[in-house]
């Protein structure tokens, strides 16, 4: 029996990307075998990204795009894409070209070998600047210090899950999502295939320094409290420095005649303690925000438009929005 492996391509304003990728897709699957979809997520495009989308899904019955109602970010429109995947092997990657199309067959392989998760690790990429490669592998370093779930450096959201793995990441429902880390935690039988990372075939990167920013702190919030701890541990610290520099006020005031009324006071109340309450109030607003946000229980996406090819009939999802 062909097994069906299905492809999630999250994307947004990629319309000079696009037709480049799907052709790459077919050169390195068609030889293999598999039945296979290959699902675009449009995740909210305002170029001509739908349109040239509507084209491709014309000419191959084996692709289908998903058009979001607005831009809900990467990590939400990937999920978008495994849930309505219908392959025994799901493979997640970006249509930009820097997950080369040409370690397909590497990951089948692997899966094919027993591998339920099989993880890309990006060594380098070759665009990248000094900057953005060094706050990468820092980012790294603190997550893997500050929480139980081992994240790899250089991990990305190119790699292949088998359907038993797919099902149980399924079952997480927040909506800060952090999904290196959730993989990580899952379990099952790991393998890692390393590459370097080409530049953009065009278009310039959509993941801004503020974006990049968001993405670290849902990474570090979803799976570490030390930040609250820290806030902790530096209270303590600083109470005792503030306990120090009240002792020194009253020996000054009793015991000498230097004093200069209300200075001490001031320091040690308003520079210390204030800036201690800023800082553990803004780590604990954080957290408290997000609990706020997951309470709500809105659905992490909808979808404007699903486009289908004829040409292979593919099961619909259960679910159009979680």
């Amino acid at each position: 029996m062909v097994k069906r492996v299905s492809i999630i391509v999250p994307v947004y304003n990629e319309q000079e990307n696009i037709r480049y990728f799907y052709q790459e897709v077919r050169t390195y699957m068609d030889p293999l075998g598999y039945s296979y979809e290959l699902i675009f997520v449009d995740d909210g495009s305002t170029d001509n990204t739908a349109p040239i989308l509507e084209q491709v899904v014309r000419q191959d019955g084996r692709v289908r795009a998903i058009l979001l109602a607005r831009n809900f970010g990467h990590q939400i429109a990937l999920t978008c894409g495994l849930d309505h995947a219908s392959g025994e092997a799901v493979i997640s990657m970006d249509g930009d070209m820097q997950h080369p199309p040409a370690l397909l067959p590497v990951l089948l392989e692997k899966w094919e070998a027993g591998f339920e998760v099989v993880q890309t690790i990006r060594l380098e990429t070759e665009d990248a600047s000094w900057f953005k490669k060094h706050t990468s592998s820092l980012f790294y370093r603190l997550i893997n210090a500050m929480s139980n779930v081992y994240v790899a450096e250089g991990g990305s959201d190119f790699r292949l899950l088998d359907g038993k793995a797919v099902a149980t990441f399924l079952r997480f429902k927040e909506r800060a999502r952090f999904i290196r880390g959730l993989i990580g935690d899952l379990g099952y039988r790991q393998t890692f295939v390393e590459f370097t990372a080409p530049p953009r075939h065009a278009g310039k990167s959509k993941f801004s320094l503020r974006k990049m920013l968001s993405f670290a702190l849902d990474g570090i919030t979803s799976f570490s409290k030390m930040p609250l701890r820290f806030a902790f541990y530096v209270g303590l610290l600083l109470g005792l420095i503030s306990f120090g520099l009240t002792l020194d006020v009253v020996y000054t005031k009793l015991f000498t005649t230097g004093a200069v009324p209300g200075w001490a006071t001031i320091a040690a109340s308003v520079l210390l303690l204030g800036g201690l309450q800023l800082v553990g109030l803004g780590i604990i607003g954080e957290y408290v925000g997000r609990i706020f946000e997951e309470v709500k229980h809105r659905p992490l996406y909808w979808v404007k438009d699903e486009l289908r090819g004829n040409v292979e009939a593919i099961p619909k999802n259960k679910r159009m929005a979680l």
